[in-house]
């Protein structure tokens, strides 16, 4: 078909990419192809043939406009991408997601798949559909990638060297792992490497490990105290050389991901004046995360709100209720947090909230807020996650600095849960329905008991006082009467496992599983939590016995600390016992 000067002709053309070479197909509006596939190969030669098609194409239709579809592949697509872009023809380049390509050749040609019918269902979606075209990448920004893809790789390499090692450790000293936390630490991979073995520290003086750089002394006699009663099965020489070499590797991979993320930096340093920028002036963000950020979003005009940002990153729990369990009931809903998005953002990112909760006025107030609600750290700290990217998302788009002064932090942080709707949801926060129920809050240090609903309205404070025994001393109670003994006194202790933090079946919601984790108790903290969404109970010893006993927290102080046999004022009985001892010990005035 022959196109009239005036008409212009839609072509639609299709790459599929591949590492060394691309398969080219040609199709018009009409669905027809209008040339011959082509394959060419990733070179000089194989771009100038696809040139020629070009050039050959236009040539027969004079008014044509050249619709290119192509994949987001990596490196198999960016050289054929600035090529292209170099070419001075009509030209609207779409580069798309490698997923979203392979789903519209699905849904086209279900049940072929080669590389013919992939760059065909491209081209047919070039010229059907007409995407806009994709903005070019300046080389700064592909700089940046490049670092950063590398980074990437480079973290994993150090993940899996690291993991290598602790294997390895569980067979040559396990005690090892139970002292140090980080088995990646300095101080470890410097002890190993001087000592490869237990029998070595067994046999090192105590002086020597001492002098290990940042080893402590109390911690390097544990380690010695361990190696002499191993229960290693991998010794000798086998065993140094192989943690030698283990710990030659992940120093290794430490100094590469180090020296990458120095040439990040100074990627990033290097970029031209824009918004992006700020996003290091975020507390907590540092240089190398704020590079990360930049490398993997690239243009925040991609995304519409922050929302879209926080999703595109996973930072948002995924709820998992399908299916039954063993027994045939019907799975317990439970969130976890998204494994889409990308890897490496997630790993900064998370350093960064940490960082945050410290430095951050606005993370701190909502961490603060969401740990005295009960939120298990781990989660809180996905919430301030969240938060950072919204905060990414004002001062890019804004291109403003981030500004503390800009909201009063510190009152947002003493405010309570009754909020509004819309300071929630700006925090990232979703409140569960949960039934109505007797909500039981802590009380101040020492209280007096004038709130009792059960007493006429001419009973007097003083009378009140007489009846329920005077005020409580909230505080000292507290210090004396500790969760476990509550529990014990429940008889619900045994049914907990665990060392410090406690976890079992919630003895107020009437759970069926037996092997239920929801109730969790911490002896170190005194406190408790259900986190089953339709119980939400938590508090602390007195919360808990108030709950048990279906009382207000002024009557369960007082039976509680009748139950140990506690005076329910005891800091202001002592003050007065050392007042009067005091007073016995003054010298008798003799004067007549």
């Amino acid at each position: 078909m022959e196109a009239t000067l005036t008409q212009t002709v839609h072509l639609g053309v299709g790459i599929d990419t591949a590492r060394y070479g691309h398969h080219v197909s040609f199709m018009n509006a009409q669905r027809e192809i209008v040339s011959p596939p082509l394959e060419i190969s990733e070179s000089t030669a194989g771009y100038e043939k696809l040139a020629k098609r070009l050039q050959q194409l236009s040539r027969k239709y004079p008014n044509v406009h050249f619709h290119v579809r192509m994949d987001a592949a990596g490196q198999y697509a960016l050289n054929l991408e600035r090529f292209l872009r170099g070419i001075d023809l009509p030209i609207t380049l779409s580069i798309g997601e490698p997923k979203r390509n392979k789903d519209y050749h699905r849904a086209i040609s279900p049940k072929l798949k080669s590389d013919a019918s992939e760059s065909l269902a491209m081209a047919r979606f070039a010229v059907v559909e007409r995407p806009p075209t994709t903005p070019q990448t300046p080389e700064q920004i592909q700089a940046l990638r490049e670092i950063a893809g590398r980074l990437e790789s480079q973290v994993k390499t150090c993940t899996q060297a690291i993991n290598r090692f602790h294997n390895l450790l569980s067979r040559v000293f396990p005690e090892l792992a139970l002292i140090a936390t980080n088995i990646a630490a300095y101080w470890v991979l410097a002890l190993l490497d001087k000592y490869p073995t237990p029998a070595r520290i067994a046999r090192a003086a105590m002086q020597s490990l001492a002098g290990i750089p940042r080893l402590r002394p109390d911690k390097a006699k544990k380690i010695h105290d361990a190696a002499k009663e191993t229960i290693a099965s991998l010794g000798g020489e086998v065993a140094e050389t192989l943690v030698r070499q283990a710990v030659a590797d992940i120093k290794h991979a430490q100094r590469g991901q180090q020296t990458l993320e120095k040439l990040l930096s100074q990627a990033f340093e290097a970029l031209p004046a824009s918004g992006h920028l700020q996003v290091a002036t975020i507390p907590g963000i540092g240089a190398v995360t704020a590079a990360v950020l930049v490398a993997k979003i690239v243009s925040i005009g991609r995304f519409e709100t922050a929302e879209h940002l926080v999703g595109y990153f996973g930072i948002f729990p995924e709820e998992y209720s399908s299916g039954v369990d063993r027994q045939g009931n019907p799975r317990r809903k439970s969130k976890h947090m998204s494994r889409k998005g990308n890897d490496l953002v997630r790993r900064y990112l998370f350093c960064a909230a940490k960082s945050a909760i410290v430095h951050n006025p606005a993370v701190k107030s909502l961490y603060a807020r969401l740990r005295a609600r009960g939120t298990r750290g781990d989660v809180a700290l996905g919430h301030c996650m969240r938060k950072l990217l919204h905060q990414v998302f004002v001062v890019w788009t804004t291109n403003k600095p981030f500004d503390k002064n800009l909201r009063n932090w510190e009152r947002t942080a003493e405010k309570s849960e009754n909020s509004s709707e819309a300071q929630q949801k700006a925090a990232g926060l979703k409140r569960e329905v949960i039934p109505v129920r007797k909500e039981v809050t802590a009380a101040s240090s020492i209280i007096d008991d004038t709130s009792n609903s059960d007493n006429p309205p001419d009973d007097t404070l003083s009378a009140r006082k007489e009846k329920n025994g005077g005020s409580v001393d909230y505080a000292y109670l507290r210090s004396q009467i500790t969760i476990e003994q509550v529990l014990r006194k429940m008889g619900k202790f045994d049914g907990l496992r665990g060392t410090t933090q406690l976890r079992g079946p919630c003895p107020f919601h009437q759970s069926d599983n037996t092997h239920s984790t929801s109730f969790s108790v911490n002896l170190k903290k005194n406190v408790f939590r259900c986190c089953h969404p339709q119980c939400g109970v938590h508090g602390n010893a007195f919360d808990l016995w108030a709950i048990h006993t279906n009382q207000a927290i002024y009557p369960a102080a007082v039976s509680l600390s009748a139950a140990f046999n506690i005076p329910i004022n005891g800091h202001r009985e002592e003050a007065t016992r050392n007042s009067q001892n005091a007073k016995k010990l003054q010298p008798t005035n003799l004067t007549q």
